[in-house]
């Protein structure tokens, strides 16, 4: 390699090195993280009343089963709410809907998003009723214990918090391996975070807030997919820190086929590249006032997507190989050995027991379909690409 390649190669692999360093420090934090959740004494303070908002767009075919479960809560019936905020749904779901008691909110848009559906919900909540505004997405199942936990946790002094999301199905090789990515996702950016002292990355649903602090700080997104790294960024420069409710589960569905996965995967490509063009210089700003947090949360925003992350390594490796240059395949090829190490000591063991030869042979279609996400981030930056739940697909 001559001097203008070294030049080229000290920037990419200073880059690279960073990602590595991150995603370890955090993977082996993550063994040392505590539940936000356990309160230092066992009595309970007060029973607040808590909102739990359920934005859902076109979702007819898992909004009555999720409705049936989350209302079978250990919490006090009358302390907590359940708001369907039903965005194009067919008139037969809405009055299927009015038979349990939850409210519904009909809302519609011209370019329908999750931001703007909670935005409405916050505006039409009852002032100064509720003590807590939590976020459940449509196909999410709480478990029993859940709003019980997310109290606990504001008896304890928090104002944000980050429940656990698990997977709700492993019924085909891409649902395990996305819960595999889930699982992996609250390892290193909720329970090691923790562990190391930051605030806990928000993951859409399963989160709770103040009602004030949530309504003022989705008032300022911007974003049109991803609102939930904006809404973490926007609390974490008023220093209001995030905990993570280790054993408070909710289940969500994992996708179930390729063509999901990838329309997925471009909408939260999109959003990251879209989020750190909005806030590299408030994370800047943030470092500069002292709050690591913020900028932390900047750090993250940085990472390379690691299923993208492992294909590139091996192909550094393999291209080193193939040129005959130590330095590179060295290189690479210990960057990829420590990626791999870093990933898998995040996935719980339940995970392995569910693994099959089938499920590793599609994992070179994943990749694929990430790169192929690729070429499509420019559309999603500009409109919503919704997730559809309630599949059947065995792919």
């Amino acid at each position: 390699m001559d001097f203008v390649g070294y030049l080229i190669f000290l920037p990419v692999g200073l880059y690279l090195g960073f990602n590595i360093l991150y995603l370890l420090i955090c993977a082996l934090a993550g063994w040392f993280g505590g539940d936000d959740s356990e309160p230092a004494s066992k009595t309970t303070t007060r029973t607040r009343r808590i909102a739990v908002l359920v934005p859902a767009y076109k979702e007819d075919k898992v909004i009555l089963d999720s409705v049936q479960a989350n209302l079978q809560q250990t919490y006090p019936a009358d302390f907590y709410d359940i708001y369907v905020i039903a965005d194009s749904f067919r008139a037969e779901t809405l009055q299927q809907l009015a038979h349990f008691p939850v409210k519904v909110l009909v809302v519609s848009f011209e370019e329908s998003t999750v931001q703007k559906s909670l935005t409405k919900a916050l505006e039409l909540l009852p002032e100064q009723v509720y003590d807590i505004v939590l976020v459940s997405d449509a196909d999410n199942h709480m478990a029993p214990d859940f709003l019980h936990r997310i109290n606990q946790a504001f008896d304890c002094g928090w104002r944000a918090v980050q429940g656990h999301r698990v997977a709700k199905n492993t019924n085909t090789s891409v649902a395990v391996l996305d819960a595999m990515n889930e699982e992996v996702n609250n390892h290193l950016f909720r329970g090691g975070q923790r562990a190391l002292g930051f605030s806990a990355s928000l993951i859409g649903s399963g989160m709770a807030f103040e009602p004030e602090t949530m309504k003022r700080a989705m008032g300022q997104i911007r974003s049109v997919g991803g609102y939930d790294k904006e809404l973490e960024m926007l609390l974490l420069t008023e220093d209001i820190e995030i905990g993570y409710l280790k054993q408070a589960l909710i289940y969500d569905e994992k996708v179930q086929n390729l063509e999901v996965f990838e329309r997925q995967r471009t909408r939260w490509i999109a959003a990251q590249i879209h989020f750190v063009k909005l806030y590299f210089g408030t994370g800047i700003r943030q470092l500069m006032r002292g709050n690591w947090h913020a900028f932390n949360g900047l750090l993250k925003a940085l990472l390379i997507p690691r299923v993208l992350f492992l294909a590139f390594l091996f192909l550094g490796t393999l291209v080193g190989l193939v040129i005959g240059n130590p330095v590179i395949w060295g290189y690479f090829g210990f960057m990829l050995v420590t990626l791999l190490f870093s990933l898998l000591i995040s996935i719980p063991g339940y995970l392995w027991q569910k693994i099959s030869i089938r499920d590793v042979l599609t994992f070179p279609l994943l990749v694929f379909r990430m790169m192929r996400s690729l070429l499509k981030i420019k559309a999603a930056g500009k409109k919503f690409l919704h997730t559809p739940h309630g599949e059947t697909s065995v792919k």
